[in-house]
C-alpha cells in the first residue's frame, strides 16, 4: 500500500475530490454522483473527521469477511478521524455508484454527550467488508436523517442549528446500531461459515509445530486471518455462541489440556509449555478457573 494522503479538514477533502467549497467548514454532506474521479486523485487516504457513507448501485464486487457479495440494495460505512479508505480504480469502468457521504469534524461534537458517545460506537472500527448492508426500508430511513442533516445546516444557523443536527446525528447512529443488530439475526449462513472456519482455524494452530514458539494464539491472529476486525470478531462469536473470541481460545486451550492430562504421560509444565504458555503458574491457574481443579488434580481423578 502506498503512503496515505491526508486529509486535515472538510475545505481540503472538498478540494481533492473537485467540489465546491463546502457551506459549514465542520460537517459537509455529499452526493456521490458530484464527487469528480481523477486518475490523480489519492488511491489511500486518511482524514481528521469521521465519515458515514450510503451507497447505492456500488458497480464493484463487495467483500464481506471472507465473502464476496453482489449486493444491489445499499450498503452503509463508518469511519473514523485517522483511518485509511483505499480505492481500487478498475481500468476497463469509472467507479461509478450513488448516495451520500456524511462528513463530521470531531469539533463540531465538542462539548456534546455525543463527543464521546460516538466512540463507543463499534461499527467505526469496521472496515468496508464489514460494511452494513441495508433494505430498501432502512436506506430510505438513513437518506432521510441524512437529507435532514444538510437541510438544516444549509438553512440560516441559529442557535438550536448545532443541537438540532447533533440529535439528528444520534438518530442516525441509533438506527445503524439496531440495523447492524439486524444483520447478526438475518446473515446467520455467512457467520455459521466464518463461525466453521474459525473453529479450523484453531485446531490448525494447534498443529503447528512452532507452536512452543508461538504461544497462545491472539485475537487479532484470527481477525486477521478471517479479514475482520477484532471487535466485530468477538461480537458474532458472542451472539452465534455465547462466548467472546478470548474465552473461546480458553476453552480450546483446556479441552487440549484435558487431553493431553489423561492420555499422556507428559508432565503438567511440558503439558503448559507444549500448549503456549511461558509460564506453568498461567497455565494452572487458568485451568483451576475454568474447571475448579488444579492440572493434577484433574488427571488424579483418571486414577
Amino acid at each position: 500500500m502506498s503512503k496515505p494522503y491526508h486529509i486535515k479538514s472538510i475545505t481540503e477533502y472538498h478540494k481533492v475530490m473537485g467540489l465546491p467549497k463546502p457551506e459549514h467548514p465542520l460537517i459537509s454532506v455529499i452526493k456521490f454522483e458530484e464527487i469528480k474521479h481523477h486518475e490523480t486523485n489519492p488511491v489511500n487516504i486518511t482524514n481528521d473527521f469521521y465519515s458515514i457513507a450510503l451507497k447505492k448501485d456500488f458497480n464493484a464486487k463487495l467483500k464481506y469477511g471472507q465473502q464476496s457479495y453482489d449486493f444491489d440494495e445499499g450498503i452503509l460505512h463508518f469511519m473514523s478521524p485517522k483511518q485509511v479508505l483505499s480505492f481500487e480504480f478498475r481500468t476497463d469502468e469509472e467507479l461509478n455508484h450513488k448516495g451520500w457521504l456524511l462528513l463530521v469534524h470531531p469539533d463540531f461534537l465538542w462539548n456534546t454527550p455525543l463527543a464521546k458517545k460516538i466512540k463507543a460506537y463499534e461499527f467505526f472500527d469496521y472496515k468496508i467488508n464489514e460494511a452494513l448492508h441495508l433494505s430498501d426500508k432502512e436506506e430510505k430511513m438513513i437518506a432521510g436523517v441524512i437529507d435532514s442533516i444538510a437541510q438544516e445546516y444549509r438553512a440560516n444557523i441559529d442557535p438550536f442549528s448545532q443541537e438540532v443536527i447533533i440529535a439528528q446525528l444520534a438518530l442516525l447512529l441509533t438506527y445503524s446500531e439496531r440495523f447492524y443488530q439486524r444483520q447478526f439475526i438475518t446473515r446467520k449462513i455467512t457467520h455459521h461459515t466464518l463461525l466453521t472456519q474459525f473453529e479450523e482455524l484453531l485446531c490448525a494452530y494447534y498443529h503447528k509445530e512452532d507452536l512452543i514458539e508461538k504461544g497462545i494464539p491472539t485475537v487479532q491472529y484470527f481477525a486477521n486471518e478471517l479479514n475482520l476486525s477484532a471487535n466485530y470478531l468477538s461480537r458474532l462469536l458472542k451472539n452465534l455462541t455465547g462466548k467472546s473470541t478470548k474465552h473461546f481460545i480458553q476453552d480450546k486451550v483446556i479441552d487440549l489440556a484435558k487431553e493431553r492430562l489423561s492420555t499422556t504421560e507428559l508432565s503438567v509444565s511440558e503439558i503448559a509449555y507444549t500448549l503456549g504458555f511461558e509460564h506453568i503458574q498461567s497455565f494452572s491457574k487458568l485451568f483451576k478457573r475454568k474447571t475448579d481443579l488444579t492440572p493434577s488434580e484433574f488427571r488424579q481423578s483418571f486414577h
